[in-house]
């Protein structure tokens, strides 16, 4: 299964919001938001993709609280499955004032502990969602842009095809990656925009289809020369 997905986050995109023509969205399968945009722009992109986005909070997101994006779903602290897909996700960044959504390294682990238990993940996850990245992959050293180590290990131990985070700008600094790769995961960074294809494996339900299809062909009984001459009767 292929999709081409739109990854965004910390700063609404001029080429997607002030200067907006419909066909940038054609072929957009799905819209994943990882943190700190406002909601109005989640609303409108929703809006005109007619594909769904999702999102989790970034560490600047107090007015989700009040003024959520309409027609968007929020999957912080959820696996959101998707054509078969699922998709976990855990917004907020490392906690440095106590405000918004903060969280400390032993925080943000039993928010995971949690979700695993609820969930009962003993087949994984697919798409890891964050606004924060993973301690070493692409954070910075001051405490406010730190990574978790927590999302390293639930990479170690789900091995996700994906994981789209946010938080640290690209023009933070010129060792600041677009991509990078953490064991079997791609790990990209949805700062402004980011448009990708992927490929999964067809969920098991979808394989079955196929197979069931494709058995299906050229087995239809021939007829009898007795039932074809009785056609001619």
């Amino acid at each position: 299964m292929k999709m081409r997905i739109l990854a965004i986050a910390d700063v609404e995109s001029k080429y997607l919001w002030d200067f907006f023509e419909k066909s940038k969205l054609d072929g957009i399968d799905l819209i994943i938001s990882c943190g700190d945009l406002a909601p109005q722009y989640l609303s409108f992109l929703v809006t005109y993709s007619k594909v769904p986005l999702l999102y989790v909070h970034g560490n600047h997101d107090g007015c989700y609280e009040e003024t959520p994006p309409d027609g968007c779903e929020c999957i912080d602290d959820r696996v959101y499955v998707y054509r078969g897909l699922r998709i976990m996700g855990l917004g907020g960044s490392m906690c440095y004032n106590f405000s918004g959504f903060q969280y400390t390294e032993k925080e943000m682990r039993a928010r995971i502990r949690k979700l695993i238990m609820k969930r009962k993940l003993r087949k994984g996850i697919d798409i890891l969602v964050t606004h924060s990245p993973a301690k070493g992959i692409n954070d910075c050293e001051d405490l406010p842009h730190q990574g978790f180590q927590c999302f390293r290990t639930l990479m170690d131990k789900f091995r996700p095809k994906l994981f789209l985070h946010g938080h640290v700008h690209l023009n933070y600094g010129r060792n600041i990656k677009r991509e990078d790769t953490y064991n079997e995961t791609r790990v990209i960074n949805a700062y402004d925009r980011y448009v990708f294809d992927v490929e999964f494996p067809d969920p098991p339900e979808k394989a079955d289809r196929k197979q069931h299809r494709s058995k299906g062909k050229g087995t239809k009984p021939a007829r009898s020369k007795a039932t074809k001459q009785g056609d001619k009767k």
